[in-house]
């Protein structure tokens, strides 16, 4: 008869690994169980990749005009006919005005002179110059027919040609979603261990704290990736956001930004007393930085020198940019490894600083 001895630093690891899934497991039964943070988990990201995917766009369509055709000849009645047929403008009867601009009823208002020849009036409300801007240049757009073309220009518009305005913040949503959640409900776990006193019964057990602090991101690592892939299809199917590169490599990445996230709302949680306070950080300091710096909302080249480099220190934006390039441009990993290895240096800075201030001891 033969008896299998088993190392004793073999049997240690099997146990540790046994407990770290115990834990694992545990912190899996508490998320399922908590509405809230179910309700966070799934149903904020669904709902911010909708609402900012079909109402956050710098596109103007259906934007209300009067015409006011003082000619009433077929040079007028044509191009009226084309600005009827554009999706940009929809043409309301009227003929004040000022008392139109005033109300609010309209933006626009174009007025064909009774000797129309080759001059009309666009009257734009200024209040919002971006928007007068913008109407204003569709409506030159579409009028505008040059007598003697001698150079026609062909126009190629790469990698968005319908030039649809989601493509662009689409990715940015999906940094800014996993940004929040990640951070949000990481921070919140271990603050709220804290507050229920279980974080004294965690401390004193033999179980090493750098796999407390492991096992309880773990979860949300699971789930923060189910989360992308619910944000990634809903992106495609619904806002025909296209994906033209690798997909594995865009899973690769996404994990990558995913544990840069969890790692920043544990560095939260060391620092916050309460939850109030680990969610107010997490919100506030992480949320506006994210739409403010990252690209998608605002050039980044039209910011001041001291706020771009401020840029840099946000994980979001050099993953964003890794966003686009594969899902927009269908570029690979030679083309991302230098976003890629600040972002991982990123991960592994913040999960060390994060693991190191984990007090052994509570204050």
């Amino acid at each position: 008869m033969h008896l299998l001895v088993v190392p004793n630093d073999q049997r240690i690891k099997f146990c540790t690994m046994k407990q770290f899934l115990v834990f694992v497991r545990k912190e899996f039964y508490h998320v399922f169980r908590d509405r809230r943070t179910l309700l966070i988990l799934f149903g904020l990201p669904i709902m911010q990749i909708l609402l900012f995917g079909y109402a956050l766009t710098t596109e103007i369509k259906n934007a209300k005009i009067i015409v006011i055709d003082n000619a009433k000849n077929a040079a007028s009645e044509k191009l009226i006919a084309k600005i009827s047929a554009s999706t940009y403008f929809e043409i309301v009867p009227g003929d004040d005005i000022e008392a139109s601009f005033r109300k609010g009823k309209i933006r626009c208002a174009v007025v064909f002179p009774p000797d129309f020849g080759n001059t009309m009036q666009i009257i734009a409300d200024a209040s919002d110059p971006n928007t007068a801007k913008t109407l204003t240049n569709y409506l030159t757009s579409i009028v505008s027919e040059p007598s003697r073309p001698k150079i026609v220009p062909v126009m190629r518009m790469l990698y968005n040609p319908s030039l649809n305005g989601s493509m662009n913040f689409v990715p940015g949503v999906i940094a800014l979603v996993l940004m929040i959640i990640c951070t949000t409900l990481t921070s919140v776990s271990i603050v709220r261990e804290k507050e229920n006193g279980t974080m004294e019964i965690l401390l004193v057990s033999p179980f090493n704290p750098t796999y407390v602090v492991l096992a309880k991101a773990v979860p949300y690592l699971v789930l923060a990736f189910i989360d992308f892939l619910i944000i990634l299809l809903l992106a495609v199917f619904l806002l025909e956001m296209p994906v033209r590169g690798n997909l594995l490599l865009l899973f690769i990445e996404s994990t990558l930004f995913i544990i840069s996230c969890l790692s920043l709302g544990l560095l939260i949680s060391t620092i916050a007393q309460s939850q109030q306070t680990a969610m107010l950080i997490s919100m506030l300091v992480m949320m506006l930085p994210t739409i403010l710096f990252t690209g998608f909302l605002f050039p980044l080249e039209n910011m001041p020198l001291p706020l771009q480099i401020i840029s840099n220190l946000l994980p979001s934006k050099w993953f964003y940019f890794i966003l686009k390039s594969i899902m927009l441009k269908g570029l690979g990993f030679a083309a991302v490894w230098k976003q890629t290895g600040i972002l991982a240096f990123m991960t592994i800075f913040l999960l060390t600083v994060s693991i190191k201030r984990f007090k052994i001891r509570l204050a």
